[in-house]
């Protein structure tokens, strides 16, 4: 096998605000793996977060990828790096994630099936994805909305943790009355303080908020149970819920938790991670980085386990460089080409595009 970067620039349509930042862009490292004239892709995108830079992402990538070599076949390779023998333990899960769907893309595009089939979903998933409202003014989080929902959104994503928690109610409120049928989800990004969250809680759910994500800062999940104890609306897990070990901490004493492949190492963790979670009373969210269509793909092929999908990472973009994955009405769908389904769009401009390297 023979392995391929490309790292190219994600530019965001417009700045997007949360409690801890505001982005702009973000770079996307693709992987492309060869075998037998057919290539695999998967995508891993830089994160501050999570402490990765482009060199970083880069580099490990490089060295998967040399390791590749000494596998026979994809198959084989995806089995070593389910089993730890080919990304080691220190390896960053965002990457593991990427490596891992760039084989299922090869794995499925040899034996003519698509990744859900691989996994064993019969009909492609379809999922109605929550569309990701940043912090901004309650008069243009509305018109936001209403656009929204015009298009065919379900469910809007709301980003709160302002400095005054007045102005997260106001944009709440605002957003409501725009979108009154849609289906709301906040999300502090653990801004906000035990106390503050046991008098907001219930402000927003009088707004007719369904759930909130991540309402405390992460490294505390004993506090983040305790408020699911007594919140009046379900508390989703996210920044405290990395992986499978989180999880199981956080089974049935939190109402839901936020899985992201890059953040839990790929679609065998979170599918281990939604077995953990079986007759637990906790629930699925699928989430997602700000990426392409490719670094969606593998979660839209889970999107049935889900009872939340907020896959709208593609939708940021002023250019997203993969289709195949939909969103733009509201609804995400698994393609049944072979492997993960998504292809090339023609690009706009190869300007600022990355190099191209041989890593293996």
């Amino acid at each position: 096998m023979k392995a391929s970067l490309h790292t190219t620039r994600l530019e965001l349509t417009q700045p997007l605000r949360i409690s801890r930042s505001t982005m702009t862009a973000r770079d996307a490292v693709w992987l492309g793996i060869e075998h037998d004239g057919v290539t695999g892709h998967g995508e891993a995108v830089t994160s501050v977060y999570y402490g990765l830079d482009t060199g970083a992402l880069e580099r490990l990538l490089t060295a998967v990828g040399t390791d590749l070599a000494r596998c026979p076949d994809p198959e084989s390779a995806l089995e070593a790096l389910r089993a730890g023998e080919l990304a080691g333990a220190d390896t960053p899960p965002a990457v593991t994630a990427a490596v891992e769907a760039a084989l299922l893309d090869l794995v499925g595009k040899r034996a003519s099936s698509p990744v859900h089939r691989l996994l064993g979903a019969g009909e492609p998933p379809v999922a109605a994805t929550a569309r990701t409202i940043g912090i901004t003014s309650p008069a243009l989080a509305a018109s936001h909305a209403r656009r929204l929902a015009a298009s065919g959104f379900e469910v809007i994503k709301v980003k709160a943790g302002t400095p005054d928690p007045e102005d997260d109610v106001e944009r709440v409120r605002a957003i409501r009355a725009a979108a009154p049928r849609a289906r709301l989800l906040l999300d502090p990004n653990g801004a906000w303080t035990g106390p503050q969250a046991e008098a907001l809680l219930h402000r927003f759910a009088e707004l007719g908020v369904e759930a909130v994500e991540q309402p405390l800062a992460p490294g505390t999940p004993e506090a983040l149970g305790a408020l699911a104890e007594t919140s009046p609306l379900p508390v989703i897990a996210d920044e405290d819920a990395v992986d499978l070990d989180d999880v199981r901490r956080l089974a049935g004493r939190v109402q839901g938790v936020n899985v992201k492949l890059a953040k839990c190492g790929g679609v065998h963790a979170a599918l281990r991670i939604a077995e953990a979670l079986d007759d637990s009373c906790t629930e699925l969210m699928l989430g997602c980085l700000t990426a392409s269509s490719l670094g969606l793909a593998p979660a839209v092929h889970l999107a049935d386990r889900a009872r939340w999908a907020d896959l709208d990472g593609h939708l940021l973009l002023s250019h997203d460089p993969w289709t195949g994955i939909g969103g733009t009405d509201g609804f995400v769908r698994a393609s049944a080409l072979p492997g993960l389904g998504v292809r090339p769009r023609p690009s706009r401009s190869t300007e600022e595009e990355g190099s191209r390297e041989d890593v293996a």
